[in-house]
Formats: C-alpha cells, sequence, structure tokens
C-alpha cells in the first residue's frame, strides 16, 4: 500500500528525503551522460550543468545522512520511494526543454538546462514548504523547514547561474 509523504514520521521523512538527493544525483548524471555522448559544444555545455547539478545534489545527500545519523544513528528505514503515492522533485526533459534548437527559444544550450533543473528544484521547495505550514508536529515541521532552506540553497544558485548565463548572453551580443 502507498502512503502520503505526509503520512511518514521524521525517521522517514528524513529517509525519503536523502533517498530524493541520492535517486536526482543518478538523473542529473545520466543526463550528463546522456549530453556528453554528442560531444558538440551545446551539448557538452549542458552535459557540465547537469553534472554540476549531479554534485550538487550528492552533496546534499551525504549532510542529510549526516542528519539522520545524528537522530536515528544506524536504523535502517526499508521504505523506498516505491511506497509512496506523491513524487517529490523529479528533474524531467519534457516538450524538447532541452532539445529544442537556441533559434526557436532564444535561450542557450546552458539556459534550457537551467531551466530543466530550477523547475524541479523550485518544485522540491514549494513541496517541502507547503508541507512545513500545513503541519504540527514540532519535529517534522523543523525537518520540513531544513529540507525547503535546502531546496532554497538550489534555487538560489540555479538562479545565479540562469543570471551569469544571461549576463554572458548579453555580453556576446553587444
Amino acid at each position: 500500500m502507498t502512503r502520503a509523504f505526509t503520512s511518514l514520521n521524521p525517521q522517514e521523512a528524513l529517509h525519503i528525503a536523502i533517498f530524493i538527493e541520492e535517486r536526482n544525483a543518478g538523473i542529473y548524471h545520466r543526463f550528463s551522460e546522456m549530453f556528453t555522448e554528442f560531444r558538440d559544444a551545446e551539448s557538452l555545455e549542458i552535459a557540465a550543468v547537469f553534472w554540476d547539478m549531479a554534485v550538487e545534489e550528492k552533496r546534499h545527500s551525504a549532510l542529510l545522512q549526516g542528519t539522520y545519523q545524528e537522530h536515528f544513528g544506524k536504523d535502517i528505514c526499508p521504505l523506498t520511494e516505491d511506497d509512496l503515492s506523491d513524487m517529490i522533485e523529479v528533474p524531467k526533459l519534457e516538450n524538447g526543454d532541452v532539445f529544442a534548437a537556441a533559434e526557436v527559444t532564444k535561450d542557450s544550450a546552458r539556459k534550457r538546462a537551467l531551466k530543466v533543473a530550477l523547475a524541479a528544484e523550485k518544485s522540491a521547495q514549494d513541496y517541502y514548504a507547503r508541507l512545513r505550514d500545513q503541519t504540527e508536529d514540532r519535529v517534522l515541521r523543523q525537518l520540513y523547514n531544513e529540507l525547503s532552506q535546502m531546496e532554497d540553497g538550489h534555487v538560489v544558485y540555479l538562479q545565479n547561474m540562469l543570471k551569469a548565463s544571461t549576463a554572458e548572453s548579453e555580453q556576446e551580443v553587444q
């Protein structure tokens, strides 16, 4: 039987958050490998963005694992994402997001890749913030707040990368 994320206890919620960061690191890594295979400059630029995101997700996973060990030691949580009824923060390549030609979107390959990652991170940030605001349990509220802040860090990181890409694009035009 699947459960809603909101039904999880603090240990389960933290365990799933770690799983999500690990899963997303893997997804971003596979995206990076896929675009590296094309070997053209634009694809390599996209691959670099996804590689950076894979590294960032791994870093956050390590932070969450430290938090898990502090609170729950080596207690094993058998829950997996398959046990959940809701999907959280899944980076997706839809509607030709990254594959669309720059002439069509007016965005560079780097900006298109950053927008894919940004959409996933904003989704997760909003999700955890909603949970924080709806939860009365103090421990869970604190955990959801920490997760929301962590995702906010991802969002800010990506927004800064987008700003830098926009500034670089504008300088190239001049």
